[in-house]
């Protein structure tokens, strides 16, 4: 079996719905970082075996291929669209390490790309004539409608349920946007498209102001707020993963080590607590203690969820989403997974050697994703 390394990683800013990106169609979204991923790497487009992105909302088409195509690489090179959901972009990058650690390819650009602007409206088909197109905003994620909960009132449901009070959550959000504005990531992390080289939501976000923000669903002591819930955004996010001797080759300046990862489901009803055995069973596999985690990118889809995973992990907050979260961000689901792989990258450049690093992310329908890296 063949370690895999990444030996770049680059992203676009990430755009709430509707601003920066509203005009930028998913393919160009996704072939920026590419390029860029391509010129740092120092591969030639022909050397990479395939392309692996996850997308939640794009309605099919294989956006990784018209991508992939679109940033430069040859005809022959396959793409491969994945979709769970919040989970898929980080997903991606753990295909494309067992990719490599089979030894089926060599070279592996994954992550993920997602625009809720340019998302095609859905609907579905008449079942009789007569009948109009229903439309609906979002896919069951279940089979079963008592266990299918809308994603906002079941981190209300997983706030009482893990005792994450309102007032824990709307500290949580102020300290996101806090560390985001205070250390606001840039190049060479960034790539910029359509004028935009930051992250564009973050703000001077108050305790005053989270206070006065009513629930958008749970009670007075563990409600979620607008302000304590990830904002719909666009955005990719890609990887270069290869094998320990292009690694060589390639000659990057810290090559990171993927050390281990691992997919897990669920129940479907509380699904922000999936990446807690996720993690746990990462750091079970190289026999560690959270304490050995030097860094670490825990989405923040919702403030409630990151706290209980935080917890649940036992993870030092500390040294969690040290420059800010998705909170200060936005949520561009299928490319927040492999946002939190290019953060984490960039981050474990600046440790120590033998650093580990480690992310985790949930998904709709109870799915939990992490992934372990170390420098």
């Amino acid at each position: 079996m063949s370690a895999a390394f990444i030996v770049a990683a680059r992203r676009t800013a990430v755009a709430p719905r509707g601003g920066a990106f509203k005009a930028v169609e998913v393919t160009e979204l996704g072939a920026a970082p590419i390029r860029a991923l391509l010129a740092d790497g120092g591969l030639a487009p022909g050397e990479v075996d395939e392309v692996i992105l996850g997308n939640a909302l794009y309605g099919g088409g294989n956006p990784a291929r018209m991508a992939a195509l679109a940033a430069g690489l040859p005809d022959a090179t396959p793409a491969l669209t994945i979709d769970s959901q919040c989970c898929g972009g980080l997903d991606a990058v753990m295909m494309a390490a067992d990719r490599i650690a089979s030894g089926a390819a060599r070279a592996v650009i994954a992550g993920g790309v997602e625009s809720f602007s340019r998302a095609p409206l859905r609907a579905r088909r008449p079942r009789h004539p007569g009948e109009a197109p229903q439309p609906y905003e979002r896919p069951p994620f279940a089979p079963w409608p008592e266990r299918d909960p809308d994603m906002i009132a079941a981190a209300a449901t997983l706030a009482e349920r893990f005792g994450v009070t309102r007032a824990a959550q709307d500290a949580f959000a102020v300290e996101s946007h806090r560390k985001a504005r205070r250390d606001p990531p840039g190049p060479p992390e960034i790539v910029p498209l359509a004028d935009l080289a930051h992250d564009a939501f973050a703000r001077a976000l108050t305790p005053d102001l989270c206070r006065r923000l009513p629930p958008l669903a749970g009670d007075a002591g563990h409600g979620v707020t607008r302000a304590t819930v990830a904002v719909e955004a666009d955005a990719a996010a890609v990887v270069l993963v290869v094998s320990e001797d292009v690694a060589r080759r390639l000659a990057p300046s810290r090559p990171v080590r993927i050390v281990a990862g691992c997919r897990c489901g669920g129940d479907p009803g509380m699904p922000g607590a999936a990446p807690i055995a996720a993690a746990r069973a990462v750091l079970a596999a190289e026999a560690l203690a959270p304490s050995a985690i030097a860094v670490a990118e825990i989405m923040e889809a919702f403030a409630a969820q990151a706290i209980a995973c935080i917890d649940g992990i036992g993870l030092d907050p500390a040294r969690v989403n040290r420059r800010g979260g998705a909170l200060a961000r936005g949520h561009p689901i299928g490319a927040s997974g492999a946002i939190l792989a290019v953060r984490l990258w960039h981050a474990l450049q600046r440790e120590a050697p033998g650093a580990r690093g480690l992310a985790a992310i949930a998904a709709a329908g109870g799915l939990g994703s992490a992934l372990m890296m170390d420098v």
